[in-house]
């Protein structure tokens, strides 16, 4: 990654950190002020993505640097280690108010202040909004992993602002209607549906870093992509080649391939040079730091 790319990603996390760190405060304060589990909720998963993206700003820096005695292989590993940690905590905090909303409509719910709680939120949706579509823009020019995961947080907050402010108006509505009653339940309500929806999020984030992590095999369009590479390869040499291994760690991508020379010959260095570059050319378009290892097979 050069210099540039990474002035971006510290850039654009430092900005998601700032602006966390507002959402997080302002969502406590509203939510205690108006009694709303909701919004509380809102006030602390800004807390958790502010706590989350100080550690891929920690991560960001360390993974670009070169490798050493201690990480012969470079660091891209923490990279998916850290995605792995965002999604384990966003999780635990989906499920802690998943949990939450259903103790508080079998206790009878509680009221909320309607409309304060829908003024802050038409405010929060705005803001996110705004924060989403700048680390989305950015990762689409970066093309950062991290960046990736923070831009998926935003959406979440986003949506999760959306809903919310969507349910107070129909609490509000519902408190001047024959059916005023119900009202109390519209806060747990909204905190039932919006967790059972967003669960989905932090879950994939977490699968797709435990991928990397155990380096299992990338996504089936980044395999046939190499599998094209290879093939092309192949039809390059007069040797036989064979795609042995492939995994994405971070934003790298390992390619081995096995070299089957003929027996008759002499095994020569420019050949296998050949497959190595044939196949880094094939997959030059891809965003992502290649490291091709040919191997010699018996």
């Amino acid at each position: 990654m050069c210099a540039r790319t990474r002035n971006n990603e510290k850039q654009t996390l430092t900005l998601s950190a700032l602006f966390a760190g507002l959402f997080a405060v302002a969502g406590l304060m509203v939510g205690l002020f108006v009694d709303s589990m909701v919004i509380v909720f809102d006030g602390v998963y800004s807390l958790v993505s502010l706590l989350l993206t100080l550690l891929s700003l920690a991560a960001s820096r360390f993974i670009v640097r070169p490798s050493c005695d201690r990480f012969t292989f470079g660091r891209a590993i923490f990279e998916p280690a850290v995605i792995a940690v965002k999604g384990a905590v966003i999780l635990l905090v989906v499920g802690y108010s998943l949990y939450s909303a259903i103790v508080s409509l079998l206790t009878g719910g509680h009221e909320v202040d309607a409309s304060v709680a829908t003024v802050f939120g038409v405010v929060n949706v705005i803001g996110c909004a705004f924060v989403w579509w700048y680390v989305a823009a950015k990762n689409k020019r970066v093309s950062s992993g991290l960046i990736e995961a923070e831009a998926s947080q935003w959406q979440m907050d986003t949506l999760l602002s959306v809903a919310v402010t969507a349910g107070f108006v129909i609490a509000w509505l519902l408190s001047l209607s024959p059916l005023a009653s119900f009202a109390v339940y519209a806060d747990p309500v909204m905190m039932l549906a919006i967790s059972a929806f967003f669960i989905k999020v932090p879950f994939t984030m977490l699968m797709s870093a435990m991928r990397e992590l155990f380096l299992m095999a990338p996504a089936e369009e980044l395999r046939q992509t190499i599998d094209e590479s290879v093939a092309a390869a192949v039809e390059e040499s007069d040797q036989e080649i064979e795609l042995s291994g492939v995994a994405k760690v971070g934003r790298e991508l390992w390619v081995d391939v096995d070299f089957y020379p003929d027996n008759s010959d002499v095994i020569r260095v420019k050949d296998i040079e050949q497959t190595r570059e044939t196949i880094r050319e094939k997959l030059s378009d891809l965003p992502l730091k290649l490291q091709i290892t040919v191997n010699i097979a018996g």
